[in-house]
């Protein structure tokens, strides 16, 4: 410990406010007009956004959006807040306080980071809830972070977690929630690991989300004891006619069946919390593509959420930072 009082800060992506047309096109022009999230140059892409996006995505979303939507509102942000009340609990005895918030939406970076002054913290630690760097994420994080610091005269001490692909404490959990699962409902014959997409060029450019990707997924593997036949790595939300990581998630299901393999057990390591990706594209929409193919069995393992596991693994992962 500094001395300092220190403060914790988990942040997230982020939602709209509402499962309706109108929230969804604020959210997404904010989300979408960022220029770490879309690699395409600003005059160019404001054209897209304005005249073939805009207009027309927000419908799409906000339907997928109602089939997900839960009393406590967007899953994404209730159950990271709920992620940050219980990690607030378990740090307690060391007098840390915990925050929560999103890159775009509410509750804001810039509001968490303004309540942490009020309060006197002086030692911020900020934890993207991005278990792998990317660009398109970690990085715009560390953006809105330093932006509202910039605005400081007095600065605090300031740490940013990076990732933590490979750290034993995330691996650890994730093995364990997949083995509680299939002790409770059995083990398919293929654990498919789903990762987010990302345009393959931003690899090439020197991303590392691709490789961190690999690792975590080997080391999940090893954990579990898979050998190679009994898992597999793909990645899911494509966007655009662009070359995006491979294997695809959805082209991979569909060719599944045919190569024998009927049923399927469905994992995102990448994502901290459920959300729209897991709920409706993987849990609802990739289930569909499976089943249509010929697939009989398909189940979506959830994420760590709020679980104690998770909280543990989170303050374990901080235990290096304070």
């Amino acid at each position: 410990m500094t001395g300092k009082k220190t403060g914790v800060l988990l942040a997230n992506l982020g939602s709209p406010t509402a499962p309706t047309t109108s929230a969804v096109r604020k959210f997404l022009k904010d989300f979408l007009g960022d220029p770490r999230v879309v690699n395409i140059p600003r005059p160019i892409w404001w054209i897209i956004l304005n005249a073939f996006v805009l207009p027309f995505r927000p419908k799409r979303s906000a339907k997928a959006y109602q089939k997900i939507w839960t009393e406590h509102g967007s899953p994404l942000v209730y159950l990271s807040m709920r992620l940050s009340e219980r990690l607030a609990e378990k740090l307690s005895p060391k007098s840390i306080k915990v925050a929560c918030a999103m890159r775009y939406g509410a509750p804001s970076i810039a509001g968490q980071l303004k309540l942490f002054k009020q309060e006197g913290i002086e030692n911020i630690i900020v934890l993207p809830l991005y278990p792998q760097y990317s660009s398109t994420t970690t990085a715009s994080i560390y953006d809105d972070v330093v932006k509202e610091l910039n605005r400081w005269r007095h600065l605090p001490s300031f740490q940013f977690i990076a990732d933590y692909h490979r750290h034993e404490s995330y691996i650890d959990a994730l093995a364990q929630s997949i083995k509680v699962f299939w002790q409770e409902h059995g083990q398919n014959e293929l654990l498919v690991m789903s990762f987010h997409g990302l345009p393959e060029m931003l690899t090439k450019l020197g991303d590392p989300y691709y490789y961190q990707c690999l690792e975590t997924a080997k080391q999940l593997a090893e954990k579990l004891g898979l050998d190679e036949k009994q898992w597999l790595l793909v990645f899911q939300s494509r966007f655009g006619k662009a070359e995006w990581l491979k294997p695809y998630c959805a082209d991979t299901l569909q060719k599944l069946p045919a190569q024998g393999v009927k049923t399927v057990d469905l994992v995102c390591p990448g994502f901290a919390v459920d959300c729209l990706e897991t709920l409706e594209e993987i849990a609802m929409e990739n289930k569909e593509v499976f089943v249509e193919a010929g697939g009989s069995g398909y189940r979506y393992i959830p994420a760590l959420n709020d679980s104690e596991t998770h909280v543990n693994a989170i303050a374990k992962l901080l235990d290096e930072w304070l």
